[in-house]
């Protein structure tokens, strides 16, 4: 079982930055892949950005287009940590931005589906201001 539990979000001012973090619980947690999504009301979740699990695999990250740039996703696997810093924010970034786990191997073809994740924190707001 695998739980995660996000924090970090709160109220800013558009160009400011946030970052938010993501704590796992699992003993195998650097086995993990672990994702980024959000989601505003009425519009389906989408994908944010995904890194993989390290092992013996170089880490690489993955990104929507809207945030590539902006955003960058990390993970700390002593920690069983990961965050996602998110600079030059805009007011269409706002959103209630969810923690995924995937435990089993995601092909690069899924990484940004959500349905390919099987684990989900409760989510955090994040608040961008024009």
């Amino acid at each position: 079982q695998v739980q995660l539990v996000e924090s970090g979000g709160g109220l800013v001012q558009a160009g400011g930055s946030l970052r938010l973090s993501c704590a796992a619980s699992g003993r195998t947690f650097s086995a993990y892949t672990m994702g980024w999504f959000r989601q505003t009301p009425g519009k389906e979740r989408e994908f944010v950005a995904a890194i993989r699990w390290s092992g013996s695999v170089s880490i690489y990250p993955y990104y929507a287009d809207s945030v590539k740039g902006r955003f960058t996703i990390s993970r700390d696997n002593a920690k069983n940590m990961v965050y996602l810093q998110m600079n030059s924010l805009k007011p269409e970034d706002t959103a209630v931005y969810y923690c995924a786990a995937s435990t089993s191997f995601i092909a690069t073809i899924q990484i940004r589906l959500q349905e390919t994740y099987g684990y989900w924190g409760q989510g955090t707001q994040v608040t961008v201001s024009s």
